[in-house]
């Protein structure tokens, strides 16, 4: 059975859920907070003087989230290992290795799992860092913005408030960038981390389990609709040692002559390079379709491609930007202050809905996910 990105991803989507969840509760105090007494004279007093109550509210959620995700990915990341080793047994479970292999009892690598849960942790502190200050920021511009329309005679304060929460639910909670200046959503980037450090687990305690029984070779997959970082490495042999760039190896053919005395059978093999090549150039990615398999040299056959026609990679990238248009104005419905607000941003939702399902009907090879177009499970 091969390991890939995909055994893992089951355990991210419930730490995502977390995340939703979070997001969804984040916005509902901040609605709350503005929305109460919106119609005094002293609106604009009461609110700076409740910003202590929202902050607390929101730290509150906050650390909730912290120690509840930390604790989920503990445990998924002990999971995805487990995972990634029964599928070096299942894969070679009718071998003789596979068999010796299978006999083992092996507990987690603790250090591998500890060092991902730490680059976890590492990668999403930014988040819990940055979730207080952009929602107390935001109530605060929301009031000041408020105030001065209603000063100026442009805009009701309940207008003018509408159209500041609109703006902050267009973003998500955080409006969090990245390193390399991406945007990111508070649950997509989170789910993005967990993809990344489960599938690496579950990546590691698969070649860990190969390295037990001698197999130093591996193959990848060909994947349908790949992306261009990936497509370099279908259907090629990796090492799991440290060798990098393509060479030729001699390698002992898996099965071996019977008779006693009859010489080592054999085979050439063309290696593309190392995996930790191959994942430093791109390879298992998050959402990543591709696997890895052990290679047994002249047993193993190069994958079958899978041709899409009518699909291409494009066609997927378009599938998650109207998912990112649905959860955008299921925000809006989130922040409505009134029915009337509510009600039309439901009518773009519905929308959004519609372009989907006509998007994934023109597609064969897609598939809508609708657990990407939730903004959380509270209500």
């Amino acid at each position: 059975m091969p390991v890939s990105p995909a055994m893992a991803e089951d355990l991210a989507a419930k730490v995502r859920e977390l995340y939703e969840d979070a997001e969804y509760a984040l916005l509902g105090h901040l609605t709350r907070a503005l929305a109460e007494d919106i119609d005094s004279p002293r609106w604009a007093e009461l609110k700076l003087a409740a910003v202590g109550n929202l902050r607390e509210a929101v730290e509150t959620i906050a650390e909730a989230l912290q120690q509840d995700a930390n604790g989920a990915i503990a445990e998924a990341l002990i999971e995805a290992y487990g995972r990634g080793r029964q599928a070096a047994v299942a894969e070679l479970g009718a071998l003789d290795i596979g068999r010796e292999l299978a006999a083992r009892r092996a507990l987690p690598n603790a250090s591998a799992v500890d060092r991902l849960a730490a680059s976890y942790a590492e990668d999403t502190r930014p988040l819990y860092q940055r979730i207080t200050r952009a929602v107390v920021d935001t109530y605060r511009s929301v009031v000041a913005r408020a105030s001065a329309s209603t000063l100026l005679g442009g805009l009701t304060r309940r207008q003018a408030s509408q159209r500041a929460l609109d703006q902050f639910s267009h973003r998500g909670v955080t409006g969090f960038v990245d390193s390399s200046g991406r945007s990111w959503e508070l649950a997509s980037y989170a789910e993005m981390a967990v993809r990344s450090v489960t599938a690496r687990a579950a990546i590691e305690g698969h070649i860990d389990a190969l390295a037990e029984i001698r197999v130093g070779l591996v193959i990848v997959s060909d994947a349908p609709l790949e992306c261009p970082l990936c497509a370099r490495w279908e259907g090629e042999i990796l090492t799991l040692g440290p060798e990098s760039g393509p060479h030729t190896i001699r390698a002992e053919h898996s099965v071996q002559p019977s008779q006693l005395l009859a010489p080592t059978r054999t085979v050439a093999v063309h290696v593309a390079g190392s995996l930790l090549e191959a994942r430093a150039a791109g390879l298992f990615h998050p959402n990543c379709r591709h696997s890895l398999s052990a290679y047994l040299p002249g047993v193993t056959t190069r994958p079958p491609h899978h041709a899409t026609p009518g699909t291409t990679y494009e066609d997927t990238q378009r599938q998650r930007e109207i998912e990112r248009h649905i959860r955008r104005w299921k925000r809006r419905q989130a922040v409505a202050l009134d029915k009337q607000a509510r009600r039309q941003a439901g009518v773009k939702v519905r929308a959004w809905q519609a372009v989907m399902r006509s998007h994934v009907a023109a597609h064969d090879d897609l598939r809508r996910k609708p657990a990407r177009e939730q903004i959380g499970s509270a209500r």
